[in-house]
């Protein structure tokens, strides 16, 4: 099986299936993950990247597009859900051919890890991949791993679970774990040079950047506080520069932004930023399914995301109730949200080009007040985008939903499964959802 032997530590690093009700591929590429695979690959290691999610069975115009499904047995604490239960991405016999295809046994395994009630998918490549290599260090991070570390030091079956996001360390961690000796204090000089290693997929259809880690605001639902510890941004024109060597030395024509504050002090991040792109001759689309704060769209801002070829528009509004905006962080308020929609449209935007996000089944919500939502963001002339809300640990707002729940969010990930409505109750219940997106679809 094993006939070439680098001269460097092997390292394998694996992008799980995501095991859910549903799920669409909104341009998911395992950011942090390739963060680490360039840092570890400047610093000599062999790296190999399977990507258990690279692989569409239907594309849209923009390289968005559907995952294979295939349908598997629900997890137990979900069998009374009266849905189909999938795993989505390769085929299982893919992934073993690429294991069978190995030159070199791996020194270590590195697995990321996304939304917390996907670990069904995680614990079926860490079963398979043990089985192929009884005895080789396998470490798990990501975001499940972070923000239920208890759950998977229990559960995953992994040797070291990894609960923070700096690279450094686990560049630290596998170096003594292979006995490799590197110089990180100098590597750290340069780290803003090294873009996450998008080259090693076969085809690149799309790349993701993130402009800035974390997010000033503190609203009650996000985990970006406890996630990214803090809020920082790199060199605008350094961002520049990554997107200009994707698209011209990669011919790569979309890029997405994952961002959860993109916009934010706009006047020395994102417009020189976008200037810069229009000044280089920069042509490609772009793309921010996190949400763009609202508060930020003026006329100059809804003009420069026009001209730089930002496709795919989507603002962060969750709510028309006063009250619940300030309850859940109070980032913007209705006004400032119809002044945003009016400079889009006067910028070029359609009303089917500007999706405005509206949470939905938050703890205590009532399908009056999401009715009232929908209504407002239509007269306001934008598409309303429901999103069912999701049970983070670690957020304000999860203690909250655990009082409110039939189910056990404190032990349970699973139950973290917007799919599932966790908080439903009478006053909002999964009918009432069901009706409120068939309205939307109706239209």
């Amino acid at each position: 099986m094993f006939h070439v032997k680098h001269p460097a530590p092997h390292i394998i690093l694996i992008n799980p299936w995501i095991t859910d009700f549903s799920a669409y591929n909104f341009w998911i590429k395992p950011l942090g993950l390739l963060r680490i695979a360039s840092l570890l690959r400047k610093n000599g290691f062999h790296i190999t990247l399977i990507d258990c999610l690279d692989f569409f069975v239907k594309r849209k115009k923009y390289e968005d597009g559907k995952f294979l499904k295939t349908k598997i047995d629900k997890p137990h604490p979900l069998r009374s859900i009266p849905r189909n239960y999938s795993q989505y991405g390769i085929p299982e016999e893919m992934l073993l051919k690429r294991f069978a295809n190995l030159e070199e046994k791996p020194d270590v395994i590195g697995i990321t890890s996304g939304m917390t009630y996907w670990y069904p998918g995680i614990y079926k490549v860490i079963e398979i991949t043990r089985k192929l290599f009884k005895n080789i260090p396998m470490i798990l991070g990501g975001i499940y791993a972070t923000l239920c570390y208890e759950h998977a030091k229990k559960h995953s079956n992994v040797d070291i679970v990894f609960n923070g996001s700096e690279k450094f360390e686990v560049l630290k961690l596998v170096c003594d774990l292979v006995g490799f000796e590197v110089k990180p204090n100098a590597e750290r000089r340069t780290v803003n040079s090294q873009y996450p290693a998008f080259d090693i997929y076969p085809k690149l259809d799309y790349i993701c950047v993130a402009t800035s880690k974390g997010c000033p605001f503190k609203c009650t639902y996000c985990a970006s506080p406890f996630l990214a510890n803090g809020f920082s941004r790199r060199d605008p024109l350094g961002v520049v520069d990554e997107i200009e060597y994707w698209t011209r030395k990669h011919g790569v024509n979309n890029i997405v932004f994952y961002d959860d504050a993109l916009l934010i002090e706009s006047s020395n991040h994102f417009i020189p930023m976008a200037k810069e792109l229009i000044k280089r001759g920069i042509s490609c689309n772009f793309h921010t399914p996190n949400a763009i704060h609202i508060k930020e769209i003026d006329e100059e801002m809804a003009l420069l995301l026009f001209r730089c070829g930002f496709k795919t528009i989507r603002l962060g509004f969750e709510t028309s109730n006063k009250a619940t905006q300030i309850e859940t962080g109070g980032k913007v308020d209705n006004h400032e949200f119809r002044q945003a929609i009016k400079n889009l449209k006067r910028a070029g935007y359609s009303s089917e080009e500007i999706g405005v996000y509206l949470m939905v089944g938050m703890p205590g919500q009532r399908v009056g007040e999401v009715e009232e939502d929908i209504a407002f963001v239509k007269e306001t002339g934008a598409n309303p985008m429901l999103v069912e809300y999701s049970p983070i640990p670690h957020t304000p707002l999860f203690e909250k939903a655990k009082n409110m729940s039939q189910f056990d969010l404190e032990n349970e990930p699973l139950f973290h499964n917007n799919s599932i409505l966790p908080c439903q109750w009478d006053g909002f219940t999964m009918a009432d959802y069901r009706r409120l997106k068939e309205g939307l679809r109706a239209k």
